[in-house]
């Protein structure tokens, strides 16, 4: 549903079921606008929200809200190709420092990861892989502004990406709600392993940079070493 329930106030932003019994639909597009646009957003339940909305869009009785499955794919669409032109716009005006302001630690270093998959990847590949990695995708969109990614190649891979995600996961947990019964029992449960997987690229990310930093090491000790 897409009109807020009288209960927003006591919504809890951290919690996605929270989120989308007290806003519908129209706390999903708001969500993903702020994780994918505003650095401010870095912490909000983008994957779990998702995963959940689908869940409860599914036909039958179930604990939580029902919600449609068309309002929630349009609304997780609209909010996540929105949010990721915004925070791409901000960068080209000033993301630089806007980066270099914030005082998150998180943010700082989503911003070298992000860096990172640019570096590594291409801009294609970095836009779409970043979809799927918590606080990087908050990142990178100003990031890719700010070093002047060509705003057609943005577009075009935000796009990609936004959709892979956002109807990815709406349709996961649809399609995992249809098939199991009761399957609101195990919600925390898996709501946690879609979270966890959704970190999982960052944390693989982390090991291999901490396993090239020490290799360098390595080496360089090694050729000063030499040279004596």
């Amino acid at each position: 549903m897409l009109v807020p329930s009288a209960h927003a106030l006591a919504v809890n932003v951290l919690d996605a079921s929270s989120l989308l019994a007290a806003f519908g639909a129209l706390g999903i597009a708001v969500v993903l606008f702020a994780e994918t646009g505003l650095l401010v957003g870095f912490f909000l339940p983008g994957d779990s929200l998702l995963f959940t909305a689908g869940l409860l869009s599914r036909a039958g009785a179930h604990s939580g809200p029902h919600l449609d499955l068309a309002q929630v794919l349009i609304a997780s669409v609209a909010g996540a190709l929105a949010g990721a032109q915004c925070g791409y716009a901000l960068g080209r005006r000033g993301g630089r420092t806007l980066l270099a302001r914030t005082r998150s630690k998180k943010v700082c270093e989503g911003a070298a990861r992000a860096e990172e998959l640019l570096d590594r990847y291409g801009h294609a590949r970095a836009i779409v892989l970043a979809r799927f990695v918590p606080v990087v995708r908050t990142v990178l969109n100003p990031l890719a502004g700010a070093l002047g990614v060509a705003p057609r190649v943005f577009a075009l891979w935000q796009v990609a990406g936004g959709l892979l995600w956002t109807v990815g996961l709406v349709l996961a947990g649809y399609g995992l709600g249809s098939v199991v019964p009761d399957v609101d029992r195990y919600l925390l449960p898996i709501v946690g392993v879609v979270v966890a997987l959704s970190l999982l690229p960052l944390a693989l990310e982390l090991l291999r940079g901490r396993r090239r930093a020490a290799a360098e090491a390595g080496a360089s000790a090694g050729s000063d070493g030499g040279g004596r």
